[in-house]
């Protein structure tokens, strides 16, 4: 039972590393990057629905989405839904398609983008400490000798802080990507 508890442990904070390389995939660093639209989602016969459900989204150059939707009808939708998600996008509509130039990043923008980036791994952290929190719990509900509880306390400790450790790797990495013009 007790390295059921250390992997379930290890497998919630891989999940949670994970997450967090979706979530700074969909921060932008000045290069067009269809997972940057990942979170936009539009009205489309009254229901909420994800863009990547309504249309193609390519990358014909390095500062450009181009939106192909499969139903021409959902075009204005679809731009609206970019606007209306203040990703900083400026979308022009042909009739066809919507294409959108990537526009280089200020430095305001930079910072702006970086406190963001900080704040997700902030975030990430946090669910290290839930996860820490909730094996701690598992460790104490199953009654073990105590050597034995503190020696299992200890390797969850040690996964906190190997996992808090990717996420500062990680957050570093993020950030010089943001900041290189």
């Amino acid at each position: 039972m007790d390295n059921e508890i250390i992997d379930l442990t290890k497998i919630n904070m891989d999940n949670t590393i994970s997450n967090l390389e979706k979530r700074f995939t969909s921060v932008r660093a000045g290069r067009a990057n269809p997972s940057s639209l990942d979170g936009v989602s539009a009205e489309y016969y009254g229901v909420s629905t994800p863009l990547k459900q309504l249309a193609t989204i390519s990358v014909p150059e390095a500062n450009q989405l181009l939106i192909k939707p499969f139903d021409k009808g959902c075009l204005a939708d679809i731009e609206k839904a970019i606007i209306a998600a203040n990703l900083g996008y400026n979308p022009s509509n042909d009739g066809e398609t919507i294409r959108i130039v990537i526009p280089a990043l200020t430095e305001e923008r930079r910072k702006e983008l970086a406190k963001q980036v900080k704040a997700i791994a902030e975030d990430a952290k946090v669910s290290v400490r839930n996860n820490r929190h909730e094996a701690l719990q598992m460790i104490e509900k199953e009654e073990f000798p105590e050597d034995i509880e503190k020696s299992l306390q200890n390797q969850v400790q040690d996964l906190v802080n190997s996992y808090n450790k990717k996420i500062e790797e990680m957050l570093k990495i993020k950030e010089q990507e943001l900041m290189t013009i």
